[in-house]
Formats: C-alpha cells, sequence, structure tokens
C-alpha cells in the first residue's frame, strides 16, 4: 500500500483552476520542450500524470505518452481531454506499464508524495525497469527550504498571494513535511484550507536513489531553462541514464 495521499474528485476538479499558474506558456513550455527532446522518437511514460498538464501539450508534440496515476478522478480529468494517452491508475513505485521507453519523468515535486524512502527507491527503480538502454530518467523537484528556518521554527512560506497563501513544515529529523494551504473562496472573505504530505529528498539523495536502481548521473540544472545548479538554486531537474549494452555501442537517445 502506498503512502501518498489520494486526492478525490472535488480536488480533481479544481486542480487545474487552482494550478494555472502552472499551465503558463513561460512555465510549460520550456518543460515540454526538453522532454520532446530528450524523448526523440521514442515513447514516453510520465509518473503521477494527474490531470494531463505536461502529458498533453507532449502528446500535442508528436510524443506517445502513457502514464501512471494514484488517483482514479485525476486519471478521469486527463480522460476527459485526451482519450489516446493511455494511463494505469496505481502508484508510480510499483505500477507497471506495457512496453519500453526512452523517457520517464516526475514533475512538479511528485515524487515527493512517495512518503517513505523505500518508496522513493522503488520508485527509481521502476522508472529503471521500463527504460529500454540509453533512456533517461527525469525529476523536476525543489530544494528543501529548511535554509530559511530560523532556531525553533517549523514552518516557511512558499507562496503569499491575493488569493492564495501556503506554507511548509518540516520534521527534520524524518525528512517528513505538510504543504498547508489557504484559498480565499470569494469576495465574502472566505477562506478554504487543504493540506498534503511529502517526504522531502536532497539531490545527493535522488544520485544514490538512481545509483542504486542502475542508473548514471547526467546533468542537474536549476530550471528547465537550463540555468545552473548552485548551492542556492531553490528547485532542480535532474537527468539520470540507463547504461547502454554492448550491442548498442554506448548510444543514446536525443
Amino acid at each position: 500500500m502506498t503512502s501518498s495521499d489520494v486526492w478525490d474528485a472535488a480536488t480533481a476538479g479544481r486542480y487545474d483552476e487552482e494550478a494555472a499558474h502552472m499551465f503558463a506558456p513561460e512555465v510549460l513550455d520550456p518543460a515540454v520542450d526538453l522532454l520532446a527532446r530528450l524523448a526523440g522518437d521514442g515513447p514516453a511514460l510520465e509518473f503521477a500524470i494527474g490531470t494531463g498538464r505536461v502529458a498533453v501539450p507532449l502528446a500535442d508534440r508528436g510524443v506517445r505518452v502513457s502514464g501512471i496515476e494514484l488517483s482514479a478522478p485525476m486519471a478521469d480529468q486527463l480522460r476527459g481531454k485526451r482519450d489516446d494517452v493511455p494511463v494505469v491508475v496505481g502508484d508510480m513505485a510499483t505500477s507497471a506499464v506495457p512496453g519500453e521507453f526512452s523517457l520517464v519523468y516526475v514533475v512538479w515535486n511528485s515524487i515527493g508524495n512517495l512518503r517513505t524512502q523505500a518508496e522513493q527507491v522503488a520508485c527509481f527503480r521502476n522508472a529503471a525497469r521500463h527504460l529500454g538502454q540509453g533512456g533517461r530518467f527525469v525529476v523536476e523537484l525543489w530544494v528543501p527550504g529548511i535554509r530559511r528556518l530560523p532556531p525553533g521554527q517549523a514552518a516557511v512560506p512558499f507562496h503569499v498571494g491575493r488569493r492564495h497563501v501556503g506554507f511548509d513544515t518540516y520534521d527534520l529529523v524524518t525528512q517528513q513535511g505538510t504543504s498547508h494551504h489557504y484559498v480565499r473562496q470569494g469576495d465574502d472573505g472566505s477562506v478554504r484550507y487543504s493540506a498534503s504530505n511529502f517526504r522531502y529528498i536532497w539531490p545527493a539523495e535522488c544520485d544514490l536513489m538512481a545509483q542504486l536502481a542502475g542508473l548514471e548521473f547526467e546533468r542537474r540544472t536549476a530550471d528547465w531553462s537550463g540555468e545552473p545548479f548552485t548551492g542556492d538554486s531553490e528547485s532542480h531537474v535532474s537527468i539520470w541514464r540507463k547504461p547502454s549494452g554492448p550491442e548498442r555501442g554506448g548510444g543514446s537517445v536525443r
């Protein structure tokens, strides 16, 4: 049984509206551009595909996209947009999709939804099982904001806006955390609260998980546009590669 929170129909129904900023071209286009280049002529598999924020425009580029999604209502939202993107309802640590892929990817911190280290290691291994030789596994993940925690404080704000305030609380011993969201519902002043749970992962920990899965580190940038990753970066896009066998002569997908 997965440790992940499972989003219900009400959450799935409002997901696209509340995540509208992540659908903006300046946010989405660089991600789709890079993923399309990495997929090349081969198929791609998205872990935690959700409502298809990335999968739909990637499929529009001609990439054959499949997905794994834990929440059936989220998968239903995707099927309402495109019925040619096959989705397996299940967890990304153990669920299998038929075929071999040139690209497996998980975006927008979703790997953190797996709340144990063992499940996260299993997710890397599941990606490796689905990849063909020379294929890539791509993870988009934020860097935990615990450097901004003063002594005695357990919460860090990640967004303060007119209609939304969000902050994360951290357990520094277990690497468990909770994202708290307060959303203004209208002009009457009412606020809806929601929370989601996660386990944060350091970039170096990701590299070790990839090594355990038999994947080789290829590169890490601060974002989808390729900005250099530094000690001050608050996110990263990391790519690992499944080694090619001797019969492939060390070749790789584009």
